[in-house]
């Protein structure tokens, strides 16, 4: 773990949708001591944070093996002689020696290190000030992003809060509840400076109610109840609307929309290519390579007469509303696989890659924060709050108002309708174990309390610590 941290590597990235995106030049490793030395390092190595966001590690595989396949939504897909090591994940018979527990953990503390670049290095710069403070308070929030992670999937982390002096990365796990701690100082430092919109050139960037909606969510998982619900009203009051048509929410003509709290900007170049995000989970030999689909207990979640089902679940055979015929072209292959990544033939562009996919990742849409807010608002016994945001998502569904009244039944839905609105975003897993529901659905797959709720810590940190870190339970 320690190696990660000496230098500083900077990669490509667009942070428009439009033509006048700004675009960062491959410029290999730099080492630190060279850089930092002008406004324009500054912004460089802001954006350096950003390009993570939609790297292999934070958006495909990696990401997939610790949030995916571990739910009862999501399984391996593609055909089953390929990638069949995927199959651990959804089993849970993966070890501290897999690969893909390792490369998850690696990729989030490169991504720590480079927000810790920034908060340690750029206030010393000598620059427009407003911008210097601006940027601090970006790579803040997408560390917290960065470190949520990591809290959730292998609990309590060690906390490193800028650079260290004396160069010494290696030090004790810190709690759970430090790491929570930590995030939400971050998540608060931040939303008081970050704007609330950018300029069609910086779509993309984080804002407030990006810092606030998260701070939210991570309020959910700490279980302050007052501190979600209010904190979910902040972010309710700042004009964030649903798209009231749930196909467009999901295509390139619905990004950065009303509904839009904090999205990652997959859009592509010849040099820099497109999303892998989309590629990997699009329709096999079609539109990409087929892994990570819906499951039939998925399918079957949702309600009758819910328009989410159809425009979640894309099937060999249909034809999209944009016109094209689903065909996988493996006849080994499923039949299903993730709508909500589905970009039409007219818009790919080959030369983005094999399957020209430029699909933005929704890390975080108003509809998840009227659920926080519902959840939250729940749990405190106010009721007519919770049914009102719950029918707000609902209503978008084409579903009838909730016939829940009672707290417990209410607690329920609100689970169930997490469960169908937020399918294939990375959520249910994570919400089993939040919620106390995993053993009992997840069991049948592999489950076992006590252990599975969170990964194990790689073989090699726990070896390159000298016996700074311990274990996660079971493993």
């Amino acid at each position: 773990m320690k190696k990660i941290f000496l230098t500083l590597t900077l990669f490509s990235l667009i942070i428009s949708c439009s033509d006048d995106f700004v675009d960062i030049k491959n410029e290999g490793t730099t080492e630190v001591t060279d850089f930092f030395k002008t406004q324009d390092d500054a912004v460089q190595a802001t954006n350096a944070i950003y390009s993570f966001l939609r790297s292999w590690d934070n958006s495909a595989f990696p990401y997939q093996y610790v949030f995916g396949v571990p739910s009862d939504d999501v399984e391996k897909g593609s055909n089953p002689g390929d990638g069949s090591f995927i199959n651990a994940y959804n089993n849970f018979t993966y070890t501290v020696s897999d690969e893909g527990v390792r490369g998850y953990w690696i990729g989030q503390w490169q991504a720590v290190n480079r927000a810790n670049q920034v908060i340690t290095n750029v206030p010393n710069i000598d620059m427009d000030t407003t911008l210097r403070t601006r940027l601090v308070a970006e790579a803040k929030m997408l560390r917290a992003y960065f470190y949520f992670n990591l809290v959730r999937i292998y609990g309590g982390v060690p906390i490193y809060d800028g650079l260290p002096a004396d160069g010494n990365y290696l030090k004790a796990r810190n709690t759970s509840d430090e790491v929570y701690a930590f995030i939400v100082k971050d998540l608060t430092e931040a939303s008081v400076v970050l704007p609330q919109t950018y300029s069609a050139a910086d779509l993309g960037r984080v804002t407030k109610g990006g810092a606030l909606g998260l701070l939210s969510k991570v309020y959910l998982y700490m279980k302050d109840y007052q501190k979600a619900y209010d904190t979910s009203n902040q972010v309710i009051a700042l004009g964030y609307s649903l798209d009231p048509d749930f196909n467009h929410l999901f295509r390139p003509a619905g990004e950065f929309g009303t509904e839009s709290v904090f999205e990652v900007n997959c859009d592509c170049s010849a040099e820099f290519g497109g999303s892998q995000y989309a590629e990997v989970q699009g329709v096999r030999n079609q539109f990409g390579w087929g892994f990570f689909v819906p499951t039939t207990d998925l399918e079957n979640a949702f309600e009758a007469g819910d328009i989410r089902k159809e425009l979640t679940i894309l099937r060999e055979g249909e034809t999209t509303l944009e016109g094209d015929l689903i065909h996988k072209n493996d006849p080994q292959a499923g039949n299903m696989w993730n709508q909500k990544v589905y970009v039409p033939t007219s818009l790919n562009n080959n030369t983005c890659g094999q399957y020209g996919s430029i699909q933005n990742i929704r890390i975080l849409r108003f509809a998840d924060i009227l659920l926080i807010n519902a959840e939250a608002a729940n749990e405190l016994g106010n009721t007519s709050v919770a049914i009102t945001n719950l029918n707000k998502v609902r209503t978008r569904a084409h579903l009838a108002d909730t016939t829940a009244t009672t707290k417990a039944a209410l607690r329920s839905a609100i689970w169930h309708e997490r469960r169908v609105e937020l399918a294939m975003e990375g959520d249910r897993f994570v919400d089993l174990v939040r919620t106390g529901q995993a053993a009992t659905v997840l069991g049948p797959l592999g489950f076992k309390a006590g252990k599975n709720e969170l990964f194990p810590i790689p073989l090699d940190a726990i070896n390159q610590s000298n016996g700074l870190f311990t274990q996660n339970p079971g493993y």
